[in-house]
Parts: C-alpha cells; structure tokens; sequence
C-alpha cells in the first residue's frame, strides 16, 4: 500500500487512492471514488462513490462530499463545510440519476462551516469565507462572503486580498507576501509571474506570517475591501 489510513478507516474495494495520500480517523472512501496523490483526509471525512478528487487536496475534519462532485488539484475545504447534490431534495422522491455537477476548480479554498449549493463552479484560487452560502459560481480569485455569498474582492495565491491599481490602461496588484502581480481585465484576475496550473515553487509554499500578524502591520488591508 502506497498510502496511509489509520486503522479505523473504511477503504471500500474498488476506489482509488493516490500514492502519499494520507487518510484519518473514521473516515469512509467508498467504491468508485478517485483520490489523487498526496491527498490528507482529516477525521471523520466521507467520500462517495464517484467523486473525483485530484492531487495534494486537503479535506478538514467532517466533511462529506457526495456523487456528482470534483476537486480539481490542491483544493483546501475547511472543517464542517457542506457539499451537496440536489438542490429540492425529497425523502420520498428518488433522484440518484439527477445528481447535479459541483466543480471546485484548482486551488480553492472553501472556510470552515460554509455551505455550496450544489450545480455551481467554484474558480481557481477562489475563497470562500468561513460560513458563507455560496449559490452561484465564483470566478477566479474571487474572495466569497455573506449568507448569500456576495462577491468582496480577490485573493491572492497565498490567501491576501488584492488591492488593484490603474497602470498604463491596465490593473495590476501585488500579493504582498509572494510578491505575484496580478492583472484585472474585464472581471477576471490573472497572475502575471505564475501560470494557474502550475504548482508554488517550493521556496513559496511555507507561509511566513500568520494573517493577524500581516493585518497589523498593514492596517489598510481588509478583508471586505
């Protein structure tokens, strides 16, 4: 076995299971699911047959995610999100051939408690803030929050909001931990020095401040900007 689950797991026959993966107490990959590699599962968590879930994705304490949804790569869904299938669910009606599609695209984080209804795409590098009901797509990069979730601004690829300025006809931010420019042009953010599909090099993937830390020494940074 090329990938590690503790004793107390449920590893259905017939899923898939990345080499690296790392899988946690209690939880439950039934037949059919896909786990990429480099994969950490906290306790509690419950995969469904038929969700895809690619490479380096982290999934926090209780969390379910049913048939009808994908992880793109590196997607980070916080402890007691909710995912779902069907937007008008019935006891009585039986809708398993009606799944609807949820879409986390590379790289999103998705905040402890929140809610996504289901049928929705969630952009690459989008943030959804902890306890947010999300009910309809999320470009890139966007920072989500509020019940409904409203879109408030962008984020970085370390997690900072993004201040954009006007430059020679273009918007352009910087991140200001990593130092990535970032262009904003008709509604959709694109960093400058990174390709999306490209993984943080090694010497930018540890985090140097906590956020606190950050806010205080940048009191013009807020996150509903």
């Amino acid at each position: 076995m090329t990938y590690f689950a503790h004793e107390s797991a449920f590893i259905d026959a017939g899923c898939e299971i990345g080499p690296g993966s790392r899988i946690w107490h209690f939880c439950h990959i039934s037949s059919g699911a896909r786990l990429g590699e480099a994969c950490n599962l906290g306790q509690n968590v419950f995969i469904a047959g038929g969700v895809i879930i690619g490479d380096r994705v982290k999934i926090q304490n209780n969390v379910s995610i049913y048939a009808g949804t994908t992880l793109e790569d590196e997607v980070f869904l916080g402890p007691s999100c909710v995912l779902t299938n069907i937007s008008n669910p019935r006891s009585q009606i039986k809708r398993q051939h009606l799944y609807e599609k949820t879409l986390l695209r590379r790289g999103a984080t998705i905040g402890a408690n929140a809610t996504l209804v289901c049928g929705i795409e969630i952009g690459r590098y989008a943030f959804v803030a902890a306890g947010a009901v999300v009910t309809q797509d999320a470009p890139d990069y966007a920072l989500m929050m509020g019940v409904p979730a409203r879109q408030q601004g962008w984020m970085s690829r370390h997690g900072h909001v993004l201040h954009f300025e006007a430059s020679d006809d273009t918007f352009v931010a910087s991140c200001p931990e990593s130092g990535f420019r970032y262009q904003l042009e008709n509604d959709c953010v694109r960093c400058l020095d990174l390709p999306e599909e490209q993984s943080l090099p090694e010497e930018l993937s540890a985090g140097q401040k906590s956020y606190p830390d950050f806010k205080a020494q940048h009191p013009d940074s807020n996150s509903e900007n």
